[in-house]
């Protein structure tokens, strides 16, 4: 009888405690080069994490800045709250840079959406 010893891997969380910006993106960016997955678990595209590599500055508002990685999956979870028409733009900024998006971003199919018309809704409360 052989014994099969297997690798278990380790999950590594960054959250932030004072509602802004504690420096989580640069934590998460040094964690990322030995990650093979990030995970944005919440929020929506009101948030920007910017990424300085080398000379190049890179606006991120809902992909994982795990995609900047070469080799990492990047996941949007069930707790982000996703509008398509600025998912579709940062995709095609990221891929007009030369980034691989497509294949390496994952969505959870329970994510929210916020779709054009509960923007309106939420604007024409706003008014009243």
């Amino acid at each position: 009888m052989s014994l099969k010893q297997e690798a278990h891997g380790r999950n590594v969380v960054v959250i932030g405690t004072q509602w802004g910006d504690e420096g989580k993106g640069k934590v998460v960016d040094w964690l990322t080069d030995h990650a093979q997955a990030v995970v944005r678990f919440q929020g929506g595209h009101n948030a920007g994490h910017t990424l300085i590599i080398g000379d190049k500055k890179t606006i991120l508002r809902l992909i994982p800045s795990g995609i900047m990685h070469k080799n990492v999956i990047c996941y949007i979870g069930n707790g982000v709250v996703l509008s398509p028409e600025a998912l579709f733009k940062e995709i095609g900024e990221l891929e007009a840079a030369g980034l691989d998006v497509q294949s390496r971003l994952k969505i959870s199919e329970a994510t929210t959406l916020i779709l054009p018309y509960h923007v309106a809704i939420d604007h024409a409360r706003e008014k009243k």
